[in-house]
């Protein structure tokens, strides 16, 4: 007999009840060591105060008005994202995924505008832009795609980090490159600065627009509050979500007044999008990520972290093989199966993602403390020793 919830994951036989910053406390009252923060979502951590004390006083007044009206809440937010990136606008969605449909809508109306025909957009091997028919598309990614056929015409797959193929691929039909500066599905794989460089190079060429998906790697979560400012570039679409909610759901799509242009009234809507409940929070997430000062605590924990990492490669060299990723957004490249280290982790106490290229993603809250990263390695390497035994 199916489930009341759709079984579409393969669910862990545990259950949390409440949590406290870094730590997910169980219904039996177990206190797990979370580096998972919801896949990179709780930025801050669980039942952060000032995000509970943005949402208690948001919830007291309004929560939900349609689009059709002005809403403070929203544009609060959006003054807040335009003055700290490169763009001019911006649409709120709920998700990652609705996020990228939109960059998807905004590349296609943009080009049908000027009246050129620009029907390819490029993508990489190992991307993930979310789980809808056209997000799938996109990433082309054969375990997503099966069964879910015909999808949207329009996108071509490159290999990762091959400047050679995206060279010889971009041209005058090429409406966009789109991608994520730290893969993190796809194994938490940082492009380099130079060949993010070289990509905004080659789209300026093309006339082609670049498409970057922070979704994962955004909101501070490489040390800087979006992962391209390291490489001195600007998109002209990109999409935002998970950490911008802090764990309430909440996504945007920032993009220039160029790219943005053909988006006019009618062309795109949301019902829930840009709720005055979602944005309060998010403009509390923006408030405390986007200091400075709490990105440089971000770098600096990161550099204590991956220090420690190093050393438990170096005692585990059988089970892990490497260090990756930027900020705290790391993985550990395995010689077995991540999954195999998910589960002894639970056993430890400890949480944990898998990704792909086998890869152990560790996402820990941006506001992790030194003391909770130097148990957090206890613990991997307690479950390093365990799967020796």
């Amino acid at each position: 007999m199916i489930s009341h919830v759709l079984p579409t994951y393969n669910r862990a036989d545990i259950a949390f009840d409440r949590g406290e910053g870094a730590w997910a406390i169980a219904t039996d009252g177990t206190r797990y060591l979370d580096l998972g923060a919801g896949i990179a979502v709780n930025v801050l951590g669980h039942a952060n105060p000032d995000l509970v004390a943005a949402l208690i006083a948001q919830a007291g007044r309004i929560w939900h008005v349609s689009n059709l009206y002005q809403i403070p809440e929203q544009e609060a937010l959006a003054d807040l994202l335009v003055q700290n990136t490169f763009a001019d606008t911006v649409f709120f969605t709920n998700s990652g995924t609705e996020a990228a449909e939109l960059a998807i809508k905004m590349v296609r109306r943009y080009w049908y505008e000027k009246g050129e025909d620009r029907p390819e957009i490029l993508t990489f091997e190992g991307a993930f832009h979310g789980r809808s028919t056209g997000a799938i598309a996109a990433a082309g990614s054969d375990k997503m795609v099966k069964g879910f056929g015909p999808l949207m015409p329009g996108f071509r797959q490159l290999p990762w980090d091959d400047m050679d193929a995206l060279s010889a691929a971009i041209g005058d039909r090429t409406a966009a490159v789109m991608l994520e500066p730290v893969q993190g599905e796809g194994g938490i794989r940082p492009l380099p600065d130079a060949d993010l460089r070289e990509i905004r190079a080659l789209c300026d060429r093309a006339g082609a627009l670049l498409v970057l998906d922070e979704v994962q790697c955004g909101m501070g979560r490489t040390g800087r509050l979006f992962a391209h400012e390291y490489a001195g570039i600007a998109p002209d679409i990109m999409m935002i979500a998970k950490g911008i909610g802090g764990g309430f759901p909440l996504g945007a799509v920032l993009a220039t007044e160029n790219a943005a242009s053909a988006m006019v009234a009618g062309s795109h809507g949301s019902t829930y999008g840009g709720n005055p409940l979602a944005c309060a929070v998010g403009a509390a997430v923006m408030r405390i990520v986007a200091d400075p000062a709490f990105l440089a605590e971000v770098n600096r924990k990161a550099g204590l972290f991956r220090q420690k990492l190093e050393a438990l490669v170096a005692a585990h060299a059988d089970i892990f093989e490497s260090v990756r990723g930027q900020g705290l957004m790391l993985g550990l490249k395995c010689r077995i199966a991540p999954t195999d280290l998910v589960k002894a982790g639970y056993a430890r106490r400890i949480l944990t993602v898998p990704a792909a290229d086998n890869t152990l993603r560790l996402l820990p809250p941006l506001n992790i403390t030194d003391d909770e990263i130097a148990e957090a390695v206890t613990r991997l390497d307690h479950a390093a020793d365990s799967l020796h035994a």
